[in-house]
């Protein structure tokens, strides 16, 4: 067993729990920030506006850049190269998109002061939802997703140059 093999678990593992973490802030922030009312006074704002912005910058954050980095890296140790990964990876990059997003509405509120109405949280839980149950439906069911129509351009290299020079070494 080489050390790849050895260590592949070990990733595995603690890329699991760095996503449940960072799934589980795309859930609760929306629902702090739904806590933000315009009639608050300052002190309540001010205790909320701290909660969100800590657990966004120094617990959802972290975990959503490591997440992503031993996801990277499983994919390399495993050599796992097929179209549902690649549909995965879409996924991915939409929960990558909520989280933006969320700390986009984070910055509104705190810089508003009042003045922001942060969303209903019923929505970007929905959607994180929805994101969540596609990834685990690819990646627990595997499906074979070759036969799907794709556009002939994607399928084999034109054989074009690049439309930047290349230096040489």
């Amino acid at each position: 067993m080489s050390w790849a093999e050895a260590l592949t678990p070990h990733i595995k593992a603690l890329h699991l729990g760095l996503l449940a973490l960072w799934i589980a802030g795309l859930f609760a922030l929306p629902q702090m920030l739904a806590r933000h009312e315009p009639g608050m006074i300052q002190s309540e704002f001010a205790q909320i506006r701290r909660a969100t912005h800590f657990t966004y910058v120094w617990a959802v954050t972290p975990a959503a850049v490591l997440a992503i980095v031993t996801g990277t890296m499983l994919i390399y140790l495993r050599d796992v190269f097929t179209v549902w990964l690649f549909g995965k990876l879409v996924l991915v990059a939409g929960l990558v998109a909520v989280h933006a997003w969320v700390g986009h509405t984070i910055i509104a509120v705190a810089e508003t002061d009042g003045r922001h109405d942060p969303p209903a949280a019923l929505m970007p839980g929905l959607v994180t939802l929805g994101l969540v149950i596609g990834v685990l439906m690819l990646v627990l069911g595997k499906p074979e997703l070759e036969e799907l129509p794709v556009p002939a351009w994607l399928t084999a290299p034109l054989d074009r140059q690049l439309p930047f020079d290349v230096p040489n070494r």
